[in-house]
C-alpha cells in the first residue's frame, strides 16, 4: 500500500487528513502513534523533525508529507477522487484556502490553548491567555454564524478542504467554549458536518478516546 498516515484518532489536526482520505475512499495504512512511547515518538521525529502529526508517507512518490492542509492538497492532486477538495476555479480555490486558514488559526488554535491550559498544574495556568483565546473564539463564532446564514458548506454548495478544517475546530471548540443559544446557524453547520459519512466515521473512531479530553476545572 502506497500511503501510510501517522496519526492519533483523538488528535484534532489528524481529523482533517482522515476526512479527506475517507471522502474519496483512498486506501491507506493507518499507523497510530503514541507520543508517550519513546520509540514511537523517535520514529515520528525521524519522519518529520517537528514531531507533530499527522504525517503522510507516500511510498509511490517517495515523499513524506507533513501538515494537515498540505496532506489534503497532496491527496487532491495525486489521489483525486469524486470529491474535489480544492476547487478548479482559482478564485474559489483561494477562498477555500483562506477559509481553511481561518478555521486553523482563529478557531482551532485558540480552542487548543483553552484545552491545553486545562492540563497544566494549579499555579501554572494562563488566565490572561485563556481570556484572549475566548475573545478570539467569540469573534470567530460570530463570523461563522453570519457566513452560515444560508446553510450549505464552508464556501457554498461543495464540500471542501475548508469543511475538513472546520470539523475538529468546531467540534472541540464547542467543548472548550460552547456555542451560544443565538448561534443557531453555527450549531446547524456543525450538525451537518457531523452527519457527513466521512466525518461520522472519524468521530466514531475517536469516541473511545474522548475520556482523555480534559474537562473544564
Amino acid at each position: 500500500m502506497s500511503l501510510t498516515l501517522h496519526f492519533h484518532p483523538l488528535a484534532s489536526f489528524c481529523w482533517k487528513a482522515l476526512i479527506a482520505l475517507y471522502e474519496n475512499d483512498i486506501p491507506f495504512r493507518p499507523n497510530l502513534v503514541d507520543l508517550g512511547n519513546p520509540a514511537e515518538r523517535a520514529a515520528l521525529l525521524k519522519l518529520w523533525g517537528i514531531g507533530k502529526f499527522p504525517v503522510l508517507r507516500d511510498d509511490a512518490r517517495d515523499q513524506t508529507v507533513p501538515e494537515s492542509s498540505i496532506i489534503v492538497e497532496h491527496l487532491d492532486s495525486y489521489y483525486r477522487g469524486r470529491v474535489r477538495l480544492i476547487p478548479e476555479d482559482p478564485a474559489r480555490a483561494l477562498q477555500t484556502r483562506l477559509r481553511d486558514r481561518f478555521y486553523d488559526l482563529y478557531v482551532h488554535l485558540p480552542m487548543q490553548k483553552i484545552v491545553t491550559d486545562r492540563l497544566r498544574p494549579e499555579g501554572k495556568r494562563d488566565p490572561y491567555g485563556i481570556e484572549e483565546a475566548r475573545a478570539q473564539l467569540r469573534t470567530s463564532y460570530a463570523m461563522i454564524e453570519q457566513q452560515m446564514e444560508n446553510g450549505g458548506w464552508a464556501i457554498g454548495e461543495e464540500f471542501s478542504l475548508a469543511d475538513c478544517a472546520a470539523v475538529p475546530s468546531l467540534f472541540y471548540g464547542n467543548m472548550a467554549m460552547p456555542f451560544g443559544e443565538a448561534q443557531k446557524n453555527l450549531s446547524a453547520y456543525l450538525e451537518r458536518l457531523k452527519a457527513r459519512p466521512s466525518v461520522a466515521r472519524v468521530l466514531k473512531e475517536a469516541e473511545p478516546y474522548f475520556q482523555m479530553v480534559p474537562k473544564e476545572p
